[in-house]
């Protein structure tokens, strides 16, 4: 059976880049468009992919071809020196893997962000995603019944998002450095790619949590330890040390606890924090982070509706 080469968007600044995919023995093509029951059975089967451990992967690096070996979850990732200027924006990078006589090529895009001060760090489900992560059930229930057509993103999170990605740019065609860190799976990258492409959310590099292989860590998805996220936003911050970041998160899960180690590790580097409120009531714990992320001379906002995260964005002056 022919491997499957699956890439994820990668980014680069002045000394590296770093591009990353995975090989799988066997996949599944999520059909967007499936209802119910065919759309359940669609997300199930996505955590039931086999990767391939230990296999060849090359990466064409301008004039030359780089080589290495998928890990033993059949993940890959380039970590390449940048030997000359590349330009800034969203440029192709191409992978390859060989079987048998055959050479599969795949091309992903990586960003080297143009010359800036901003960068912009959010979280995904009860970010901007309606998930119901507080509800483990409703959480599951839409997951496996709502196709990506039917999920909802919460209002004005989308001219949010746009105004930081625009936010200083005089250039229509450049954007801020945005990425998307969350604990979902790689599993559903391409269901969140395609959701923050319908609806009209900055394109991202999207980090996610390690593959999963099993239909009982389907049940476990986007939940256990949020180590990966802390890890994943601190290299980010350091990958990019000029720039000045915006946290977007929720208090569903430990985004606050989370963003104040962050804040407390950098402690010139963020800007602002922005949580969302996902229940009825402000939680005091949240709040009392908060209190604390100020006294850090951070910019904090704890809001139920994104029209509340826009006007405070305005009164610091950070979007127009």
């Amino acid at each position: 059976m022919k491997p499957i080469l699956q890439l994820y968007r990668g980014y680069a600044n002045e000394q590296e880049l770093i591009v990353m995919g995975h090989v799988f023995k066997t996949g599944y093509e999520y059909d967007f468009q499936k209802k119910s029951f065919k759309n359940a059975s669609s997300i199930v089967n996505l955590f039931q992919v086999k990767t391939i451990k230990n296999f060849d992967v090359y990466l064409k690096y301008g004039d030359s071809t780089v080589h290495t070996k998928t890990l033993d979850d059949g993940y890959f990732k380039f970590c390449i020196p940048l030997e000359k200027e590349f330009n800034f924006g969203w440029m192709a990078y191409e992978v390859s893997i060989k079987h048998e006589n055959q050479t599969i090529i795949s091309t992903g895009s990586f960003i080297r962000p143009h010359k800036g001060n901003l960068g912009i760090i959010s979280d995904i489900d009860d970010t901007f995603l309606v998930s119901h992560t507080n509800n483990f059930l409703k959480k599951i229930y839409i997951l496996l019944f709502k196709n990506v057509n039917h999920r909802e993103v919460f209002k004005d999170v989308v001219p949010h998002y746009q105004a930081l990605s625009s936010a200083g740019r005089n250039n229509k065609d450049e954007q801020n450095a945005f990425f998307y860190i969350s604990s979902s799976e790689w599993n559903l990258y391409r269901f969140i790619v395609k959701f923050t492409k319908i609806h009209q959310m900055p394109r991202a590099v999207i980090l996610l949590k390690d593959i999963k292989t099993g239909l009982a860590d389907f049940f476990m998805s986007g939940r256990g330890n949020h180590n990966h996220k802390f890890e994943k936003i601190k290299h980010v911050l350091e990958f990019y040390p000029h720039l000045k970041y915006v946290l977007l998160g929720d208090d569903s899960q430990d985004d606050p606890i989370l963003y104040e180690q962050i804040c407390k590790i950098f402690p010139v580097t963020v800007k602002a924090v922005y949580i969302r409120q996902t229940s009825k009531n402000k939680k005091e714990t949240t709040k009392s982070i908060l209190k604390n992320l100020e006294n850090l001379e951070v910019s904090v906002c704890y809001f139920k509706d994104s029209s509340e995260a826009i006007a405070h964005s305005k009164s610091i002056g950070l979007v127009l």
